[in-house]
């Protein structure tokens, strides 16, 4: 192994947001604690970003800046050799991470009288970005199998025809029930909404934390009208860890679609260390992700075995993508609050509790697994005792 998936790089003090929260949810909690909830990674960054940046800011002025012919050559060539979609370089719009994207191409995509499907549990900012701009949320279920989540595509083309349905916000792959869905799944789902009128977003930030045996498949690989009918969402920021760089691109191949986008965003340009970050990482880290790919594989296995070996009333689903496991604790008997304060209060396990992701999560913990080992034995020795100790109670 070439990099140090080892040190734990602590953040008490660092503004992060979830090691923020976790002493906002519980001010007593021990110090050894690392909290296992947002979505970015208790690992230290790619070092070619690092230092790619050290010799950046060398050699620069940090006035206003734009993007660059290395920045655009490096997404695409990113997209064409990671995914095997080649877009064109004036389909890409920036924004700065694709939560506020996906805000303004609400805003820009939809009229005050249309709504929005998305297919629940699913990344609640989705529900956020329809319930800010005043349009009208549409829900269809996923369906749980026992281990993993398939599609109710009867529901969902019935969502789909309504007349006030005109834009889909898709999960590509899912969070947070880990689900890569297949090229037969998304071409159905293409096709039920170009049958029906309905524009599909399709957030595929997590498209290269995709687990040894599993493949994703963009959007942006399938036929030309259905291309012409989305847009594919994608940044940096979950693969390289950069969130706080804030920068994504957006694949808009419908002219008429990107022109509104690009009016909604107004006087544009991101970080300029965004920019430059980005860039080192599709042209220089992608050794580092591959190892990083075997660590997530060997933490998804051990939390699997950890699971069935000792805690027999809880369900681990299938992590195909993301490094987001998706735990069921619904045998436990506890209702979904007093499961968030068992977790918190008694395991000092801080997750994201399943019932954000809508009420089908109710019951479930969403775990973060991109940190090392060691943290994530000592978190689920953790909650083994904590259940435990609960069982006797009982």
């Amino acid at each position: 192994m070439q990099y140090d998936f080892e040190t734990l790089v602590r953040r008490d003090h660092a503004g992060s947001f979830k090691w923020n929260d976790m002493k906002v949810k519980n001010p007593d909690v021990k110090d050894n604690v690392v909290p296992l909830s947002v979505a970015d990674m208790e690992w230290k960054n790619p070092p070619e970003i690092i230092e790619g940046l050290k010799e950046y800011l060398d050699q620069s002025i940090l006035g206003y800046t734009g993007a660059t012919d290395a920045y655009y050559d490096s997404v695409i060539g990113w997209m064409e050799k990671r995914h095997g979609f080649s877009p064109k370089r004036e389909w890409i719009v920036e924004t700065a991470g694709v939560v506020p994207g996906l805000g303004q191409m609400v805003a820009a995509f939809t009229k005050p009288e249309d709504a929005v499907l998305i297919m629940t549990p699913v990344y609640y900012p989705f529900r956020m970005s329809v319930e800010n701009n005043k349009r009208t949320l549409v829900t269809t279920e996923l369906i749980s199998t026992g281990d993993s989540y398939e599609i109710d595509f009867a529901d969902f083309e019935e969502k789909a025809g309504r007349k006030d349905v005109t834009l889909l916000i898709l999960c590509s792959p899912h969070n947070p029930i880990g689900r890569i869905w297949t090229e037969e799944e998304l071409t159905k789902i293409a096709d039920i909404c170009f049958r029906n009128g309905v524009f599909i977003i399709s957030d595929e930030i997590h498209f290269d934390l995709i687990l040894p045996g599993y493949r994703h498949i963009s959007m942006g690989t399938l036929e030309e009208k259905y291309v012409n009918n989305c847009v594919i969402s994608t940044a940096p920021s979950k693969t390289f860890n950069l969130a706080g760089f804030q920068t994504s691109n957006h694949f808009i191949a419908n002219e008429e679609m990107r022109e509104k986008v690009t009016a909604a965003r107004g006087y544009h340009s991101l970080n300029l260390m965004g920019y430059k970050a980005c860039e080192i990482a599709y042209t220089r880290c992608e050794a580092w992700l591959e190892e990083l790919l075997l660590h997530l594989e060997e933490n998804k296995k051990f939390v699997e075995k950890f699971v069935a070996d000792n805690l027999p009333e809880v369900k681990v689903y299938d992590l195909q993508g993301t490094y987001l496991q998706w735990l069921d604790f619904n045998k436990l008997g506890m209702d979904y609050q007093e499961l968030e304060k068992f977790m918190q209060m008694e395991a000092q396990l801080f997750l994201d509790e399943g019932y954000i992701f809508g009420e089908g999560g109710r019951g479930f913990e969403r775990i973060n697994i991109a940190c090392p080992l060691w943290v994530l034995k000592e978190a689920m020795e953790r909650l083994l005792e904590a259940v435990n100790r609960y069982k006797e109670r009982r």
